[in-house]
Order: C-alpha cells, then sequence, then structure tokens
C-alpha cells in the first residue's frame, strides 16, 4: 500500500512539473527569476527566510544557514547543501534531485511528500526529521534508517516511522 501511495504521489508531482504556474524566491539573494541558476550562496544566512517554490539548479548553499526556511514546493537540482542548517525548514511538496545533504542539520526538518532521489544524506542529522511519504532511493532510506532517532517538533511523527523503517 505504502508503495502505491508513494507511486501516486511521485506521478503526480511530476505532472505538477509540467503544469505548475511561475514561482518566485523572498529572498534577499533572490532575483525576480523563478529560477536561480549556478549561484554561490556558500555561509550565507537566509534563516527564517522563505523559498517557497523556488527553482534552483547547481547553487552552493556549502555551510548556509538555512534554518527554519519555508522551502515547500522548492526544487533543488545538482545542488550542493553540505554542512547546510536546515533545523526546522519545511521541504513540503518539495525536489530535491542528485542534491548533497552531506553532514547537513537536517533535525526537526519536514520532508512530507518530498521527492529526494539521487539525494545523498551522508552524516546528516535527522534527528526528529518527518519524511512522511517522502520518496527516496531505498539505499539511501536504508542508510536513513540507521540514523533515525527523535519525533518531529511540528507534525509529531517519530522519524524512523516516517521512513517505513
Amino acid at each position: 500500500m505504502k508503495v502505491l501511495v508513494r507511486i501516486a504521489c511521485l506521478s503526480l508531482m511530476v505532472l505538477c512539473l509540467f503544469v505548475g504556474s511561475p514561482a518566485y524566491a523572498s529572498s534577499p539573494a533572490a532575483t525576480s527569476r523563478s529560477a536561480i541558476d549556478s549561484e554561490d550562496f556558500a555561509n550565507e544566512n537566509f534563516a527564517g527566510e522563505s523559498f517557497q517554490g523556488a527553482e534552483f539548479t547547481e547553487v552552493n548553499f556549502r555551510n548556509a544557514d538555512l534554518s527554519e526556511t519555508d522551502l515547500r514546493g522548492a526544487v533543488f537540482n545538482s545542488c550542493q547543501l553540505q554542512n547546510a542548517d536546515l533545523h526546522g525548514a519545511n521541504m513540503t511538496n518539495g525536489i530535491a534531485y542528485l542534491t548533497k545533504f552531506t553532514d547537513a542539520d537536517l533535525s526537526g526538518a519536514i520532508f512530507e511528500e518530498a521527492i529526494l532521489l539521487r539525494s545523498t544524506f551522508d552524516g546528516a542529522n535527522i534527528d526528529g526529521a518527518d519524511f512522511s511519504f517522502a520518496v527516496l532511493d531505498g539505499t539511501q532510506q536504508k542508510k536513513l534508517c540507521a540514523a533515525a532517532t527523535g519525533v518531529n517538533p511540528v507534525t509529531g511523527i517519530a522519524t524512523a516511522d516516517s521512513l517505513g523503517c
């Protein structure tokens, strides 16, 4: 049943990519475009900002502070988020493809119904993160299950349960 729900969510999200309306990022570093490509935001502070629906391609967020950010519906394609702070960020319905979350702080973050294919999470802190109905590569899901601890403070869902461990 979970597999069917995940496939349905994936199909719906892929469909939305082709029929969605333009999105605009709202932050000090944002431009008026809906897509931000090949920018270097390493070590920048975006804590509490809204990037809802923004599209990032090959953007460097290494060591950036994205804590408590609104990333609902945001798209990260081939982005670098190593050592980034995403504590308490909300990436519900977002997409991260070929994105590196290596050693990132994802504690308390929400990834409900997110598509996280071909992304890596090695060494990431996922304490209290909620991955409910997220689509992950099997290898990454197993690695995340091995590190799953805590309960999300917003959704009340245990990290291990949200990953289907």
